[in-house]
């Protein structure tokens, strides 16, 4: 298990939100967090402390009047430490290059490559010959729904009618280098974690990123438990670099010392 640090970035601030709100009529989100610091100052945070595999998020839509601040935020932090973050949030063959030239190692994708509920394969095919499987990380966030995980598009806000499985996990990993998967239903909400999303992406065949709902030290314990060591962490809220009640730096050394 390793942990893999963010950056949200939303109406051009550095923040932590509640997943589920999210919403692009207004730009509207419910926030537990807002920095007074930049996406660089994380960005170097993360390097000077080794850690790698960080993922800087786009919250607003390509059509949000404050997406040109939050793409700035976002190169911003990719050139404070290139070659350590990937970058997500509406990603597509048209702009990927531009994110991958400014030093991210990965684009993290969702929405291009579905539509109308389902996966679009020749989307998917873009992406993989644009970026290369080797720089692509699919994120496969799901919601909950009649008791199956459903993969949530478009800033989490749409239903796919793609239920996130073992059988779909190792049908994307021929398409992708890792996943991340964010349990939006307990995402921002620090009250633990889902523990039958975890034991599910344990299966994976390559490497996962989970996020949503750590709020303690106990909840990594039980993910590394469900996740039999294989699935990596990222904590928002929690943190204490967020506003939270994790100390940063004992997060970091109570998972490499979990490794060892």
């Amino acid at each position: 298990m390793e942990f893999r640090p963010c950056i949200d970035i939303h109406n051009g601030k550095v923040k932590q939100i509640v997943g589920g709100s999210l919403k692009d009529r207004g730009d509207h989100a419910t926030e537990n967090f807002v920095s007074e610091q930049d996406a660089a100052f994380y960005a170097k945070l993360y390097e000077s402390r080794g850690l790698t595999g960080g993922h800087v998020i786009l919250l607003n839509a390509l059509s949000s009047e404050y997406y040109a601040d939050t793409k700035k935020q976002a190169l911003l932090a990719l050139s404070a430490a290139p070659g350590t973050l990937q970058v997500g949030g509406g990603m597509n063959p048209e702009n990927s290059a531009e994110f991958l030239e400014a030093g991210a190692t990965h684009v993290v994708v969702t929405s291009y490559v579905f539509s109308d509920g389902d996966v679009n394969l020749r989307h998917l095919g873009e992406m993989r010959d644009v970026a290369g499987r080797e720089r692509l990380v699919l994120d496969l966030s799901c919601r909950k729904k009649d008791g199956k995980y459903l993969i949530v598009t478009d800033r989490w806000q749409k239903f796919t009618k793609v239920e996130l499985t073992v059988e779909a996990l190792d049908y994307f990993a021929e398409y992708a280098d890792e996943f991340l998967i964010h349990a939006v239903d307990v995402e921002g909400k620090a009250s633990g974690i889902d523990e039958d999303l975890v034991r599910l992406l344990s299966e994976a065949s390559i490497p996962s990123t989970y996020a949503g709902g750590v709020g303690s030290f106990a909840d990594l314990e039980r993910l590394k438990e469900c996740g039999r060591g294989k699935v990596n962490v990222t904590i928002g809220s929690a943190l204490d670099l967020f506003g939270g009640n994790m100390p940063f730096e004992d997060v970091i050394r109570f998972i490499s010392e979990d490794t060892k």
